[in-house]
């Protein structure tokens, strides 16, 4: 069996719901193409998006993606990596470039 990932999704544009970490080192107005947020539950995807964004969590959906398929999203957003949060209620991410695991 394969492992299913959970992500956030705009209702209204489709866009997921990303990470973008401020690097150091970068210049004003650089593009940062953000890492894509994962969740190991869809419970788990309620309750960041009830926690931080309660006002918002309407125009959101949570669904549902097998591992596999977690590399063609990247590549086809142009995200940096992934972020699997750890913890929704804190937030705790782990952040991993696209080269990294996926």
């Amino acid at each position: 069996m394969s492992e299913i990932f959970y992500l956030i999704r705009s209702k209204a544009d489709g866009q997921y719901l990303v990470a973008r970490p401020r690097v150091a080192d970068a210049q004003e107005g650089e593009a940062n193409p953000g890492f894509l947020l994962l969740f190991k539950e869809h419970f788990d995807a309620l309750s960041y998006l009830n926690t931080h964004g309660s006002d918002v969590a309407p125009r959101f959906a949570v669904e549902s993606i097998p591992r596999d398929q977690v590399g063609s999203i990247l590549k086809r957003w142009g995200f940096a990596g992934v972020g699997i949060v750890q913890d929704p209620l804190l937030p705790r991410v782990e952040f991993l470039q696209q080269d990294s695991r996926f």
